[in-house]
């Protein structure tokens, strides 16, 4: 649950937590005749504005899912372009992050991605780790089923240690173990370009999320319609398995 909400309150509320599926790149340039590494390169532009957005609308975490553990099915072409185009991103925007406030961090398994790009995920991870504006997370080589099989592995691994009693594994010591321990859960999941699918993205921590699928692709995808998607959450009554009572 965002610290902005209050179970069983009535009243409008406030997703401070607000993840995306960022879906339709590949289609928003097919349709214009374009190659697809168009679109994913417009879809990085698209990112920046609603980056900018967020803290005036009282977003406080956004997590954006770029890359999935599936998306390396794609042809290498594609893979290569989104990677190119991930470094051009964490080079381009380290000093617009900054400026703004805001932290970058990653989630996901590093250790198939190529070893300039971890680098720079490092260095702009750990110069932005001082700023809270915006606490902006990417999801890159991420896949929801592969991150809890992780967390279980090394929540095992403890408790084969001895490190941790096996009456000790609450929800807690889990969720401490995933990529996003020390993260809220997100408020609000929004998908882009139709489809209503979650592939994958974050089972765990959206349990309790609130859903929007929303028609637009994702490189058309505006900071104005964000903000009618907030205010529609703001007025739903979430209950999270309890009653509101009159």
């Amino acid at each position: 649950m965002g610290s902005g909400e209050t179970s069983g309150q009535k009243g409008a509320r406030v997703a401070e937590h607000v993840a995306i599926i960022m879906d339709g790149n590949g289609r928003w340039a097919t349709n214009r005749g374009w190659p697809r590494l168009v679109g994913h390169r417009r879809g990085a532009e698209r990112v920046r504005e609603i980056v900018q957005a967020c803290p005036a609308l009282g977003v406080r975490w956004l997590t954006v899912y770029a890359f999935s553990t599936e998306n390396w099915k794609r042809s290498t072409e594609e893979v290569l372009g989104l990677m190119s185009i991930f470094a051009r991103y964490i080079e381009r925007e380290a000093d617009k992050l900054a400026v703004g406030g805001v932290r970058l961090r990653f989630i996901g398994d590093r250790s198939r991605l190529d070893a300039k790009l971890q680098r720079l995920m490092a260095g702009i991870e750990a110069r932005t780790a001082p700023f809270s504006t915006l606490n902006f997370t990417i999801a890159i080589n991420y896949g929801g089923r592969d991150e809890i099989t992780r967390a279980a592995r090394a929540l095992a691994l403890d408790v084969a240690a001895g490190r941790l009693a096996p009456e000790a594994v609450t929800d807690a010591e889990f969720a401490a173990r995933l990529d996003t321990g020390g993260l809220p859960d997100p408020d609000l999941v929004i998908r882009t370009s139709g489809e209503t699918r979650t592939s994958n993205f974050l089972p765990w921590q959206a349990a309790y999320a609130e859903y929007e699928f929303t028609p637009t692709l994702w490189p058309d995808f505006s900071a104005g319609e964000l903000a009618e998607i907030l205010t529609r959450f703001g007025n739903r009554e979430r209950r999270f398995g309890g009653v509101v009572l009159a």
